[in-house]
């Protein structure tokens, strides 16, 4: 609009009230109950985020908060002009646009109170109330406050004892994050743990990096001392290996594809062979007088189960005996080296059949699940797999009573199977591009507020929130350095160097 027009200076008056009013927003925020809030801010220069804490300073007592939601919100009001050239008084509507948001009180006088000023947190101010929240099981650092840089964000350790839920897509950090967790744990508690490794990125997690801060790879290196790894082609006692004695029927017939009624007859002279004594032998299956044991040693032959590299005939000890072996720390079961997904499948299938059978020694300890859409998926492609995901939902069903805790990590919650994620009270997310992922973890992780879950579509790498009994206050972090080296790496992107 041109000044010729007489208008242009009113409107120019128009913009700079409107502008005047909103930016004279005072921050204020009011309780009625002492434990939550709600606040106006305004939307020039504004400071508060979601997820951020906030001093509310009213009568002099101060409290300390965290941001939970900010929207923008708006109210009309009148606004008076310049007098135009006639002398009449120039009276308009003005849409006066600010930030009104929620919170809860984290600190402070539980009284209800009303217009207390609001101002972003210092890290002193978040420092302070950490150190007088401090717990008397060790504190997990597991890097520092996304929103207050040099605070650092510490878990309970003992939240562990509960089922953990991590999640992020592909390139979040969600892996190099994992490691920097199960460092911490090793390092700061006495928690045992087996780790299901299908893509072999924690066999390293018994060696420092050359590059790691010198006092942690100290304090570490103890910790590392316990960390066995068990791969397909690592030599003698370390070498990954099962006996087919070891594997239960069930699991055997899931091998064999066998239906016990479909395929009833050489079901039962699978149950007829393993009741035998000493191990069988396709050999004699196959040179047998009996139909259904001809079809069996067939079938096992047809489907290469006897030249899996898993089998150890001549070798004592398997995988099995390290997790019970309580020398042994940390057992990473390194599926990434087997060469076929049916070998990957048995031994996920034994190893978390085996710590069922045995949980009522009621030993502590933590099974990570990496890649857990693999182990426990939503909807099984097999029986074999469909007895490893029986075994995950019995753990997280009934295994907390007996010492057996759960850590499963997914890029995508969907694909696993509901019984386990609904046993998680514990959340790690990292960025999800996907909002139909983040409703489905809203619905999942009911505990948790969505307004902080809807964020994990801005998270950079690295990036998280961590919400349940590890943290009772939901928290946005950036995970600090890891201690040892990544066992997996993606494959270097040379081919897109500039010519």
């Amino acid at each position: 609009m041109s000044a010729e027009s007489g208008l242009g200076p009113q409107l120019e008056s128009f913009r700079e009230g409107r502008r005047r009013l909103e930016e004279a927003v005072l921050p204020l925020a009011t309780s009625v109950d002492g434990r939550r809030f709600s606040f106006q801010a305004s939307l020039h220069n504004l400071e508060f985020q979601i997820g951020g804490y906030v001093v509310l300073d009213g009568d002099g007592t101060p409290r300390l908060g965290q941001v939970l939601a900010i929207d923008l919100d708006q109210l009309s009001t009148e606004l008076m002009l310049p007098t135009g050239a006639d002398g009449a008084e120039n009276r308009t509507q003005v849409l006066i646009r600010y930030a009104r948001g929620e919170g809860t009180i984290l600190e402070g006088d539980p009284a209800p109170f009303h217009d207390a000023l609001v101002r972003v947190a210092t890290g002193a101010d978040v420092q302070g109330w950490l150190q007088q929240s401090q717990r008397r099981y060790a504190q997990l650092r597991f890097g520092d406050l996304a929103l207050s840089p040099g605070v650092p964000c510490l878990a309970d350790a003992s939240g562990f004892n509960r089922h953990t839920f991590l999640c992020g897509q592909s390139g979040s950090g969600k892996t190099y994050s994992l490691g920097v967790i199960l460092e911490r744990l090793l390092m700061e508690t006495d928690l045992r743990m087996v780790v299901l490794d299908p893509n072999s990125d924690f066999v390293r997690l018994g060696n420092a990096r050359a590059d790691a801060d010198p006092v942690l790879a100290e304090r570490y290196q103890k910790a590392a001392q316990a960390v066995a790894v068990y791969s397909a082609d690592a030599p003698g006692e370390r070498r990954l290996r099962l006996h087919a004695s070891e594997i239960d029927p069930a699991t055997q017939a899931a091998l064999l594809r066998l239906d016990p009624i479909a395929d009833r007859e050489e079901y039962a002279a699978l149950a007829e062979v393993l009741a035998g004594e000493g191990p069988p032998r396709v050999e004699g299956l196959a040179q047998s007088d009996r139909p259904e044991m001809r079809r069996l040693g067939l079938r096992i032959r047809n489907l290469g189960i006897e030249h899996f590299t898993l089998w150890a005939p001549n070798e004592a000890g398997s995988v099995l005996d390290a997790l019970h072996d309580q020398s042994i720390r940390c057992v990473v079961v390194d599926l990434g080296s087997l060469p076929t997904r049916e070998e990957q499948a048995l031994t996920a299938a034994a190893v978390l059949g085996d710590l069922w059978q045995r949980r009522h020694e009621r030993s502590p300890i933590l099974i990570v699940i990496d890649e857990a859409h693999n182990v426990c998926p939503a909807e099984p492609p097999n029986q074999l797999v469909a007895m490893a995901a029986e075994d995950t939902i019995r753990i997280a069903a009934e295994g907390r009573k007996f010492g057996l805790y759960l850590l499963a990590s997914t890029q995508r919650p969907q694909k696993i199977a509901e019984n386990v994620l609904s046993q998680a009270d514990n959340l790690v997310l990292m960025r999800m591009n996907s909002l139909a992922d983040t409703a489905f973890a809203q619905a999942a992780f009911s505990f948790v507020p969505p307004s902080l879950i809807d964020r994990a579509v801005i998270f950079r790498q690295g990036e998280a929130l961590i919400a349940g009994k590890i943290s009772p206050q939901p928290a946005l972090l950036r995970f600090g350095a890891r201690i040892t080296e990544e066992g997996g790496a993606d494959v270097p992107a040379t081919w897109a160097a500039v010519r």
